[in-house]
């Protein structure tokens, strides 16, 4: 496999493991799974390599989070990889994986504003007991939002993602799945309708996954981008990230307007992520 050095060969790289894909049976079976898919070692190894370099360079810009009853592990956002890592960056800009996975999803897919955390973050699960429990990744965009996990690093036997496809549907339909991210694997989905997890890391165990976001829509509504700026801070990259997040543009007084009051309901979770940054403060992480 040749040695990736720029960001080109990372565009062919990626041409070619697309033009390798049965992409009319994929998009079957990513439809046939409730907008869920997995595609095991989908990233060329070419690919991943710069990117493990790079996840070893990042190190030092680990945030380490803890959300009570919910999360901990360590979280590096997209400020920092945007500023230290070339190869990751251009594997999230990738005009050839944006292309696939538009046409997976039935839909044209953007990338995220730079000033967004989450557009591409990776997530370090290095401590025992290091985990994530059910969410969805709920879009606060005024379109959807899709999520894509790739596998960097897999040293653990315990820390699994778990999936459960067709969630909300009869009992009997739901298919829970518990997928070991090896180098490369990638999984897709529509944030607002996986319901996942990640299981608690072992002893002397290690797990780094870098996710992407894509968005069909980049605007949000100015309470709902509060909202996701609090999560941010309190249970993923700290406050002291967001203070150096890239300027976004004014939102308008037509923004303004458009807030409803159904949104008046993640007040209380605020007041959660808050109670929840004031106990990572005080937990030895």
């Amino acid at each position: 496999m040749p040695r990736v050095s720029s960001v080109a060969d990372i565009e062919s790289n990626l041409v070619e493991a697309v033009e390798g894909m049965d992409r009319s049976l994929l998009h079957q079976a990513y439809w046939d799974q409730n907008e869920f898919l997995l595609l095991e070692q989908f990233i060329p190894p070419s690919v991943v390599k710069p990117c493990l370099c790079e996840i070893e360079q990042l190190g030092g810009e680990v945030h380490r989070n803890y959300v009570p009853g919910h999360k901990q592990g360590g979280s590096v956002s997209f400020y920092s990889i945007q500023q230290k890592a070339s190869a990751i960056l251009a594997l999230y800009r990738s005009p050839a994986l944006r292309t696939f996975l538009s046409r997976l999803v039935d839909a044209p897919l953007m990338p995220c504003p730079d000033d967004d955390p989450h557009a591409c973050a990776l997530y370090y699960y290095t401590k025992p007991g290091d985990h994530i429990g059910f969410h969805y990744d709920t879009s606060y965009y005024k379109g959807a939002r899709y999520t894509i996990l790739i596998g960097l690093v897999e040293q653990s036997e315990h820390c699994r993602l778990v999936a459960r496809v067709h969630k909300g549907k009869a009992p009997t339909e739901i298919s829970e799945t518990r997928i070991p991210m090896e180098p490369g694997t990638m999984v897709v989905f529509n944030g607002d309708k996986l319901w996942h997890a990640v299981t608690p890391l072992g002893a002397h165990e290690r797990r780094v996954i870098l996710t992407l976001q894509y968005v069909t829509d980049q605007r949000m509504g100015p309470l709902k981008k509060l909202f996701s700026n609090m999560k941010d801070a309190f249970a993923y990259f700290g406050p002291a990230a967001l203070m150096h997040r890239p300027k976004s543009k004014q939102t308008s007084i037509n923004d303004r307007a458009m807030i409803r009051s159904d949104m008046m309901a993640d007040h209380p979770t605020l007041q959660f992520l808050a109670g929840a940054w004031s106990a990572s403060r005080n937990r030895d992480s």
